[in-house]
């Protein structure tokens, strides 16, 4: 017996596993491993679909950067997690970089491809609105290597000039599902990434027999360009934001401040908390880019730009103090008739002025004779002279008329405003554009440190299966999110969230805090949890449609 118990001693083991089989059943749902170990061939000692899938839950763990994955895996249970016993130290950077260079090899676009269309097919995504952005990602290092992308100087979105980067450039679906992530030249241009991605859909369409009417594509301003709108055409369903610097831009804001017949749109729902209290207001009306006419929709948003305003107010103070230092100079003249002071008045009065309105007022000085006045005698002036004093103040009208166009922009569509049952009226257009902000809450994930500190990995091959890597996990995560809250919308139930209180919308970070510091002990091929779960953990579970055996299988 004694013996007996030795080896049991001597098997048994206690892990940490928190998030980590909640990740990987996901990732057996879209069908990780075995569509990477199919389209990657290889000999190594590890699967090039468990090495990525390690690599995946070692970024969703939090901890950075991502490298050193032998460490990671020393003290973890790897046939719960990555569903193969895999000794830890096979995890090499060199085993590692070897699969790498494989994937590079197979192509990580069509490796990905495959991944989204086992999510869209087993999570039933609706991929009929994408939404398309790029990012810049700073990089350490010369980098001065032949690749297939250039790291290289560029327009850095990170506030970053003096590093080198590479672009991002992703399209969203289902608001913020990653089904297209590619890694780009570090000085390319947005408005030419827009070309290729159009090229890009329209060649999907066309292959799979798709009508028009069955996508729409969403983009920001750089997406405005002659060859752009020409390439999407009737071909591609489009929305996006007009740039200022086009003159039916300022024509079309003016008109809707002009008509003032706005529809009032309220409190959009499901925006970002710092947009929550903004209210907004719609004008339609129709602008001409580049000889085609296209719907557009003028948006005010309560919640002002507030760079705009600042750069209104040095606007105000410029011309103030121009206008001050003109006054000083005509206040300081002396007229010696009312004609020249009319004059100079009046000419004072031509004086352009956008924001400010310029009164004068002419006052007449009486001058006398130089000596001691006559006690008995009533002073009589010797001459008159005038001076002209000028007021500044501010228009009002016309500063809150630019308040105002500060606050609104311009949304062009061709979109037609009905179609059979779909009715694309303003406010489907202008929450179609708000919906933008999922795939900027994608970027903001690639960027956090806590998911990547920063990319060591000296090839540009690898950097671009690593690019592949961290939109996996990117996809993965929104997935466990987007489940939550639907089975929590079917439910018509809440779940327990920050501070004890229930939410509708749960978020995948939310989760990660829930289940941390869950022990597994295991003896062989016997699992079992060290303490039960809790409440808010079966809670999580079941609204991922999962159970606690994901942490003792069988």
């Amino acid at each position: 017996m004694s013996n007996l118990q030795s080896d049991i001693n001597n098997d048994l083991q206690i892990t940490e596993t928190y998030h980590f089989p909640i990740v990987k059943a996901f990732a057996d749902r879209i069908g990780l491993v075995d569509t990477i170990n199919t389209l990657v061939p290889c000999n190594t000692k590890i699967t090039p679909g468990h090495t990525i899938l390690a690599m995946v839950i070692d970024t969703l763990s939090g901890r950075s950067p991502l490298y050193r994955l032998d460490d990671f895996f020393e003290n973890q249970d790897t046939e719960l997690i990555l569903g193969a016993k895999i000794d830890p130290s096979d995890f090499t950077d060199h085993n590692v970089g070897r699969i790498l260079d494989r994937c590079f090899a197979a192509g990580t676009t069509q490796i990905y491809s495959q991944i989204v269309q086992n999510a869209i097919r087993g999570f039933s995504i609706d991929t009929s609105v994408g939404h398309y952005d790029t990012t810049s990602v700073s990089l350490s290092g010369n980098y001065d290597l032949a690749s297939p992308f250039k790291i290289t100087y560029g327009h850095s979105k990170d506030n970053r000039p003096d590093l080198k980067q590479f672009m991002v450039s992703m399209l969203c679906v289902d608001r913020d599902i990653p089904i297209m992530g590619k890694t780009e030249d570090g000085n390319a241009s947005d408005k030419k990434l827009n070309t290729t991605i159009l090229g890009e859909v329209s060649a999907y369409m066309k292959k799979n027999g798709l009508a028009p009417e069955a996508f729409v594509y969403v983009a920001d301003s750089a997406m405005v360009t002659s060859e752009n709108l020409s390439k999407a055409g009737d071909d591609i369903r489009f929305v996006t934001r007009l740039p200022s610097t086009y003159k039916e831009c300022g024509r079309a804001i003016s008109l809707a401040a002009d008509t003032d017949k706005w529809t009032d749109i309220g409190v959009l729902a499901e925006v970002t908390p710092a947009e929550r209290a903004a209210r907004y207001k719609i004008f339609e009306t129709k602008v001409t880019i580049d000889g085609k006419t296209l719907r557009a929709v003028v948006v005010h948003s309560s919640a002002h730009d507030k760079r705009r305003h600042k750069k209104i107010d040095r606007m105000i103070e410029k011309e103030f103090k121009g206008l001050e230092k003109s006054c000083r100079e005509i206040s300081g003249k002396t007229y010696f008739c009312m004609a020249d002071a009319n004059a100079a008045a009046a000419e004072f009065e031509k004086i352009r002025s956008h924001l400010h309105n310029v009164r004068t007022e002419i006052r007449e000085i009486q001058k006398f004779k130089k000596g001691r006045p006559s006690p008995d005698k009533e002073r009589i002036p010797d001459r008159t002279e005038f001076t002209v004093e000028a007021t500044i103040f501010q228009n009002e009208e016309k500063i809150d008329r630019l308040r105002f166009e500060a606050g609104s922009f311009v949304l062009i569509t061709n979109l037609p405003e009905k179609e059979g049952e779909k009715l694309w009226d303003g406010e489907k257009i202008l929450r179609l554009y708000k919906d933008q902000y999922g795939i900027e809450r994608n970027f903001g994930f690639l960027k956090d440190p806590c998911i990547v500190n920063s990319i060591l990995l000296k090839k540009p091959e690898r950097i671009q299966v690593l690019g592949m890597v961290l939109i996996i996990s990117l996809l993965i995560w929104r997935l466990i999110e987007r489940t939550m809250r639907q089975n929590i919308k079917d439910s018509g139930k809440t779940i327990t969230g920050w501070k004890k209180r229930q939410t509708d919308r749960p978020t995948s970070f939310m989760l990660t805090t829930r289940f941390k510091h869950i022990l597994v002990i295991t003896s062989g091929n016997f699992r079992k949890l060290a303490r039960p779960l809790t409440h808010s953990q079966l809670e999580f579970l079941h609204a991922l449609g999962l159970n606690k055996d994901i942490y003792t299988p069988k």
